[in-house]
């Protein structure tokens, strides 16, 4: 019998009405034959209302309390899924993440899991029931109630689905699958039917929002097949595979952006060894985590050192450059929030050359400056202006015959 994770997110389960479909199509699937344990993130925008409801109580809100009130949302759309469930006639039995055995760390909201111990799930499978699970959730080692972070309810299914050694984990969202572009920017993007692990995991890391970079590194380690569908039309989606030689490799795959970056730049650094290691030692300390980085070259003895971060960390990451500015002797500290990262991605660079001369020569055309670039053996990023981004990806997608 084959067995499926199904994960639900915030609008597939937004109100009743679709908490009824979600429960009617687990019933079919169980009809086809099949065992499901279904997770399931919280009620549409009920974790957004949560976190407005702690500001207004407080300007204090420690990790701890914040992991015990965001949890309760995925509680309440699990009970709501066993309800429907039961209406239909199918024995279903609901689990929070402590209870499915969702073993985490302590770094309260963005805890990462250490193990997954499923017995009761399996007890629950070999009962005949459907494992409802509450998604984004698991327990410390010192018994705390902690959260994975947001797309956290991603990993919780991914992590289940290869603890349980299950056939597929099934992503259900708002769209119908994996896109060569964000549709809403560029409309003439196609759905991908079949993408390897690691194309995808650099549309995650570069902007594409369907999923969770982390969900994806674990269904690559624990080689769980993914199936990216919308729970709006039910319609085959998007499989994500282990690459094979079978697999027909595209030059170009997506074009993805990211507005959601800034760059800082520590201006003015003694050109020596060991600035550049003390520097990102500092940022390390505090949990930044920078993407791409670039030293000028040397004139007079110093150069400058430009590094992108998340706009959410901005602060911290300008405040903390500028506490060790006087003791490595820098010059200045300066950032721009009006920056996007434009990326191109396709496994089928490594053996076709010139995609990066025609992107430039794209980009050019269009009068495009750009500011930073990174690159990967399937993964060519540039920093632009993010008012110029939209007209960039429109352009690249089509010069790479990526159009509908």
């Amino acid at each position: 019998m084959t067995l499926l994770v199904q994960k639900f997110g915030g609008t597939s389960v937004g109100d009743a009405q679709r908490i009824r479909a979600v429960a009617d199509h687990i019933a079919r699937t169980i009809k086809a034959g099949n065992q499901v344990v279904a997770v399931v993130s919280a009620m549409g925008r009920s974790t957004d209302d949560l976190l407005r409801l702690a500001s207004e109580v407080s300007s204090v809100r420690p990790a701890r309390e914040e992991d015990m009130l965001l949890t309760t949302g995925e509680r309440i759309s699990m009970a709501l899924v066993c309800m429907a469930l039961a209406e239909l006639g199918v024995k279903a039995a609901s689990f929070t993440g402590s209870q499915a055995g969702i073993i985490t760390d302590s770094d309260h909201t963005r805890a990462k899991i250490l193990e997954i111990r499923p017995d009761r799930l399996q007890e629950a499978l070999d009962e005949g029931l459907v494992p409802v699970v509450a998604g984004f959730q698991g327990v410390s080692r010192e018994r705390n109630i902690t959260t994975l972070g947001r797309g956290g309810s991603d990993v919780t299914a991914v992590a289940l689905a290869a603890a349980l050694h299950a056939d597929a984990c099934e992503i259900y969202t708002d769209v119908t699958g994996v896109f060569s572009a964000d549709p809403r920017v560029v409309p003439q993007a196609h759905k991908i039917s079949k993408v390897g692990f690691e194309e995808m995991l650099e549309m995650a890391a570069t902007g594409g929002r369907v999923l969770m970079l982390r969900s994806v590194e674990y269904a690559r380690n624990h080689h769980v097949p993914l199936h990216v569908r919308s729970s709006f039309t039910w319609e085959p989606g998007t499989w994500v595979v282990e690459e094979d030689e079978d697999m027909e490799h595209a030059v170009v795959t997506a074009v993805t952006h990211d507005t959601s970056e800034a760059k800082v730049t520590v201006g003015a650094v003694p050109d020596r060894p060991g600035v550049a290691a003390q520097l990102f030692r500092a940022l390390a300390d505090v949990g930044l985590n920078l993407d791409m980085i670039v030293q000028n070259t040397a004139e007079n003895g110093t150069t400058d050192i430009s590094f992108t971060v998340p706009k959410v960390n901005l602060a911290e990451a300008v405040a903390t450059c500028e506490g060790l500015q006087a003791e490595i002797g820098a010059g200045s500290v300066s950032f721009d929030d009006t920056m996007a990262r434009l990326s191109l991605i396709g496994a089928g660079m490594k053996s076709h050359p010139g995609v990066t001369a025609k992107m430039f020569e794209v980009l050019a055309a269009l009068g495009v400056n750009i500011e930073m670039i990174s690159t990967s053996s399937i993964r060519i990023s540039c920093v632009v202006r993010e008012d110029v981004v939209e007209e960039a990806m429109r352009a690249l997608h089509h010069a790479f015959e990526l159009d509908v």
